[in-house]
């Protein structure tokens, strides 16, 4: 059944996921086919997917002694398997689709507060160098993912035109983010005075746009590190317990909606592929959403 997982990999691309996400639901999608042992897709029945899904919230956790999956997995998986007999029921491998009538348990996700305006400024005023700024910069004035900063290269952004170009975002969507002065110049100043005096350590890392102390591309982690650091030393902020840098990134949704920004560009800057998201990333008047 490698064949068919392949196939759906090349339909995902030509959708334009990217790698990793390609990866992860190929992987869930062969995961329900190893668990049916069935030699046909056709064979696979409802009741054969309802056992699955059953089954995942029993199955051996990654963390040793734990058992079944966390929900928000749960909930890729089942995004997973309904992409793949869609794509199974349009290319007439299937004439039924069996996934199509079952109702899955809703996962809901926990919402995260956004920061205050305040708040945002004291993790700003606290920066102690030209890189925790310029990271700032990108969390929160540029809304990045953290895996949208790890692959972000210094081809990536124009200082003069004041753009920054996501080329694979979420579900391998490219965008544009336009730069204040103030943004452009601080990720210049870090670019100019600091990046380009630190040596990479591999050849690989030489395109990176922020490189950490021993030369190596900033990973999404080592970027949370920094950002635990930062915070630290906010303690006068009384920030809420448990931030992370995506915080940052529903902040600044936020702080440009109730600016008078409309919700269909904060969509846009962000990435998102549905309105409905970015709702919930933004904290918006209800003025503002009943004028949706």
């Amino acid at each position: 059944m490698q064949e068919i997982i392949d196939q759906f990999g090349g339909y995902l691309y030509q959708l334009g996921y990217g790698n990793k996400t390609r990866q992860c639901l190929c992987a869930q999608a062969g995961a329900l086919l190893a668990y049916c042992q069935v030699t046909d897709v056709r064979e696979i029945t409802q009741g054969q997917i309802k056992d699955f899904y059953g089954w995942l919230y029993e199955c051996p956790g990654k963390r040793r002694g734990s058992s079944g999956l966390s929900e928000s997995t749960i909930a890729h998986y089942v995004y997973a398997l309904q992409h793949f007999f869609s794509w199974l029921e349009q290319t007439e491998q299937i004439s039924y689709n069996p996934i199509s009538g079952i109702k899955f348990k809703q996962h809901h996700k926990n919402r995260r507060e956004p920061l205050s305006r305040e708040q945002v400024e004291a993790l700003f005023a606290v920066a102690e160098s030209l890189q925790e700024l310029a990271v700032l910069h990108l969390f929160y004035s540029c809304g990045l993912r953290r895996s949208e900063a790890a692959q972000l290269d210094t081809r990536d952004i124009h200082f003069k035109q004041q753009l920054l170009y996501v080329r694979e975002g979420k579900g391998g969507k490219r965008r544009v983010i336009p730069l204040t002065a103030r943004v452009a110049h601080d990720l210049e100043n870090y670019y100019t005075n600091q990046r380009c005096h630190t040596k990479p350590l591999r050849l690989s890392d030489e395109p990176a746009f922020m490189l950490g102390s021993r030369g190596m591309r900033m990973s999404g982690s080592s970027y949370q590190t920094m950002f635990k650091k930062i915070m630290a030393r906010c303690a006068d902020a009384t920030l809420p317990e448990g931030i992370t840098l995506h915080h940052l990134r529903h902040s600044i949704a936020t702080d440009l909606v109730q600016g008078g920004m409309s919700m269909l560009y904060v969509k846009d800057f962000l990435g998102h592929s549905s309105l409905d998201t970015t709702q919930v990333y933004a904290r918006a008047k209800a003025a503002q959403l009943k004028s949706l």
